[in-house]
């Protein structure tokens, strides 16, 4: 009897195996082997996210061209340390931060798939609902660090750019920062990121965790299925949940993004501090409404290609 019903309970497992929570996880491997394949996965988007801040602040003409005509023209003046300029401190700088954002999403997300376990709700909201919360609960958190090294990296990016400062290295640019306004000037558009990153990332954790449910589901899997997904399966689900989740976040989070990135960067509106109504202002100026959605092509290209490769990756390790 005991053996019997053991096997049902690994029947039943079946497709939530596929949810590896928080203390099933080897924290070794998750942050060490982590820590290598997330920086070759930055690697393999980080062109998209130059050319992408490239369009949101330079002028009208290279604002209005094609993503392939940007890339194109970078390699053309810059070859290819030009696609890859801010790699490398943003890669060796997301580190400590990486560990901080994974350790507070999967504490925070098992602590909410514990506490939601007794709700009348259907499985796939509750899954939904945690991946959701856990992602702006650590969307909070990470924040705190990502802010300055956000715009250190996206100084280092716009670089060449007409009435760019010129800077020697990331340490140049924190320096420069720091003398002309102060420690704060590292957290320009941190209220901005705060407010709109944690509603974002919600909306990424709570959509891939929702689609990866409807697809399994789909697929025929259930709770109490005798069969479970081949390795192979369960990547392509992962996949496909993850470039959907990217593809639904870009579209809703580009405009924020376009401002985020121009209050970051743009130092020439003024003797006053920018401000996220004044950069607003000068962006409606300039190219209207449409405006907002500059550099819309490569980000949905780096949301959806980060959400496929991002969470196979995380998946798994």
């Amino acid at each position: 009897m005991a053996l019997e019903t053991e096997s049902v309970t690994r029947d039943k497992l079946s497709l939530a195996d596929t949810e590896i929570d928080w203390a099933r996880l080897d924290k070794t491997r998750f942050h060490v082997t982590g820590a290598v394949l997330f920086t070759v996965q930055k690697a393999l988007i980080h062109p998209t996210a130059v050319v992408k801040t490239r369009m949101q602040v330079a002028d009208s003409r290279l604002a209005h061209m094609p993503g392939m005509v940007v890339f194109k023209d970078i390699l053309r003046n810059d070859g290819i340390p030009g696609v890859f300029r801010g790699f490398g401190t943003s890669a060796i700088g997301s580190l400590p931060g990486r560990v901080l954002a994974l350790t507070s999403l999967e504490m925070s997300k098992d602590m909410m798939l514990k506490y939601t376990q007794g709700l009348n709700t259907p499985e796939t909201t509750r899954i939904g609902v945690a991946n959701g919360v856990a992602g702006m609960f650590s969307s909070l958190i990470s924040s705190l660090y990502f802010v300055p090294l956000e715009v250190i990296c996206q100084r280092l990016i716009v670089q060449g750019l007409p009435g760019a400062t010129f800077y020697i290295d990331p340490f140049d640019v924190a320096r420069k920062v720091i003398k002309a306004e102060g420690f704060r000037g590292l957290y320009r558009g941190f209220g901005l990121t705060a407010l709109t990153n944690s509603p974002a990332v919600a909306l990424w954790w709570g959509a891939y965790g929702a689609a990866q449910r409807i697809i399994w589901r789909s697929l025929g899997y259930r709770d109490d299925s005798e069969k479970k997904p081949s390795h192979m399966e369960m990547m392509a689900v992962q996949a496909t949940a993850g470039m959907v989740a990217g593809a639904c976040s870009s579209v809703i989070t580009t405009p924020i993004d376009t401002v985020k990135t121009r209050l970051q960067v743009i130092d020439d509106y003024g003797v006053a501090r920018p401000s996220v109504l004044k950069t607003t202002k000068i962006l409606l100026k300039e190219d209207g409404w449409w405006g907002f959605y500059r550099g819309f092509g490569p980000r949905f290209l780096n949301m959806s290609l980060y959400g496929t490769t991002m969470i196979v990756t995380y998946e798994l390790i």
